[in-house]
């Protein structure tokens, strides 16, 4: 098999995988206002829910990545997939929130089994040139996926069928692609254990975490901690956001799909962009251009909205394929996993405080001011990259 040929088949496994991985963790956004009709949950209830999600999965973000070095990347990843399934179906028998609760946290688990093995598999496969690129490509699986799996299940719901049996549904779809990655990366001799030179080579036993440069995987992981904030705040409001502005529901969840479409394509070209400029001044670009897109949406009219959230998408998300595809260029070769796995952790808790900090900023002062300091924290995520006096690599922005 031609090389390049094997690259792009790699690359489309774990696109496939991030896709049901990410797909059926949005479909939690259409679920959550029918479980919580079903079990009469109260928005505190309601929140809980998805925190236990959110939590399991960040729990087992690092875990994952060091155990890939003994057991190989696509046995855990096939391993996340069939365990999210297994989650969704034992999902579609609760009777109860604590089954709900228990259910969504072995989805949630399995969840934590994907983005730092995908990432470290593309990261190995692409080392030579492009990685920026195939990594944009596969952040950008992960919001088709979102796309997809909302949209089916909002017009399954829509046609009649009961949450149990979509549920289900999606169960099966996981654990279906859990074993045809498996298959797949073993086919194409991808993903497979580490563990043999670690034992055998002084080298590679002596390199520890494996980082090449900390100084400059601190500043990554700052600028990634503050670009993250932004980005779900922003998601958080801006059904909010669409609201206070006078508009009918049904336009704040187009809104955000909007948003996400704009991201979608942001996500492949802006690591196009990073290998092609600079993952530095690219970066600097579309934060800045982020910066603008959010100061423009506060002031803009009701129906212009609409026009600048595609727009906005495209940099608000597009930056994390400038700065996941940084990550390897920190790690030796068999560490890669680990460094991905950390900054996913750094991500998942940032997920977590920026909805808090924009959310007291909009209780205080409203939800333009919370936008209007998004805006300045994106530019702010640019000031680590500006100090960093580490070496620089071709893969790296500090």
């Amino acid at each position: 098999m031609q090389q390049g040929l094997k690259h792009k088949l790699i690359l489309a496994v774990c696109g496939v995988a991030h896709g049901v991985q990410d797909g059926i963790s949005a479909a939690l956004y259409v679920l959550l206002p029918i479980l919580a009709q079903a079990f009469g949950l109260s928005y505190l209830q309601t929140g809980i829910v998805r925190a236990t999600h959110v939590g399991a999965m960040t729990l087992f973000e690092l875990p994952s990545g060091v155990v890939s070095e003994w057991f190989g990347e696509r046995r855990l990843l096939a391993f996340g997939l069939v365990c999210a399934g297994s989650g969704f179906i034992y999902l579609s028998f609760a009777d109860g929130l604590w089954i709900v609760l228990f259910a969504l946290a072995i989805a949630g688990m399995g969840g934590g089994f994907q983005h730092a093995l995908c990432s470290s598999i593309i990261s190995k496969t692409f080392e030579a040139r492009g990685q920026h690129t195939a990594l944009g490509l596969y952040n950008s699986s992960g919001d088709a996926g979102k796309l997809a799996f909302t949209g089916l299940i909002s017009l399954a719901i829509g046609l009649g069928l009961a949450w149990q049996t979509v549920v289900t549904g999606f169960g099966l779809v996981a654990i279906a692609a859990g074993i045809v990655v498996l298959v797949a990366l073993r086919g194409l001799r991808a993903g497979y254990s580490n563990r043999p030179q670690v034992k055998t080579s002084p080298e590679q036993a002596s390199i520890g975490w494996g980082m090449r440069n900390p100084t400059g995987f601190s500043w990554l992981c700052a600028i990634v901690f503050l670009d993250t904030a932004v980005q779900a705040g922003f998601f958080t409001f801006i059904a909010f956001l669409i609201l206070d502005r006078g508009l009918p529901q049904e336009l704040a969840f187009t809104g955000l799909v909007l948003t996400l479409v704009g991201g979608m394509f942001g996500k492949a070209g802006c690591g196009y962009l990073a290998d092609r400029i600079g993952p530095k001044f690219a970066f600097a670009l579309v934060q800045c251009a982020a910066a603008a897109a959010l100061m423009a949406l506060v002031v803009a009219p009701a129906t212009l909205m609409f026009l600048l959230l595609p727009l906005l998408g495209i940099f608000l998300q597009g930056s994390t394929s400038i700065t996941y595809g940084s990550v390897g260029g920190y790690f030796h070769n068999d560490r890669k996993s680990r460094g991905f796995a950390l900054i996913y952790t750094v991500s998942s808790l940032s997920a977590i405080a920026g909805p808090v900090l924009f959310g007291l900023i909009g209780d205080h002062f409203g939800l333009s001011a919370s936008m209007t300091v998004m805006a300045v924290v994106s530019v702010m995520a640019v000031v680590p990259s500006l100090l960093s006096r580490s070496r620089q690599t071709a893969h790296s922005i500090c």
